[in-house]
């Protein structure tokens, strides 16, 4: 796994996305996170198709951090299923990176 991970997670407003964002720059599980939207999503749950305006929160964490964000994020989540989506940041400024180590250190 990359040292450093961009983490995504959705969620119905955008109260909830800044809820869930500060939680987890508060707690240092995340260097920081972007909250975009709305966006729209489309899936299939229980058996039906369906269409909802969401909100797109994207943290900035470690590898190292990553089980506590996700543990941040499904007990602070209201979703039954929540989206948590880790993909790694392969190459970054060395000195942005380095903050992201920082932010989250224990």
């Amino acid at each position: 796994m990359a040292d450093w991970l961009t983490v995504l997670t959705t969620t119905d407003s955008p109260e909830k996305a800044e809820a869930l964002a500060r939680g987890a720059v508060e707690g240092r599980v995340a260097a920081c996170a972007q909250v975009s939207g709305p966006v729209t999503s489309v899936y299939r749950w229980k058996g039906a198709v369906e269409t909802a305006a969401e909100w797109q929160v994207a943290f900035k964490t470690t590898a190292a951090r990553y089980q506590a964000l996700e543990t941040h994020l499904r007990e602070a989540h209201d979703y039954d299923t929540p989206e948590i989506v880790a993909t790694p940041i392969v190459a970054g400024h060395a000195e942005y990176l380095r903050w992201i180590e920082d932010e989250t250190a224990q």
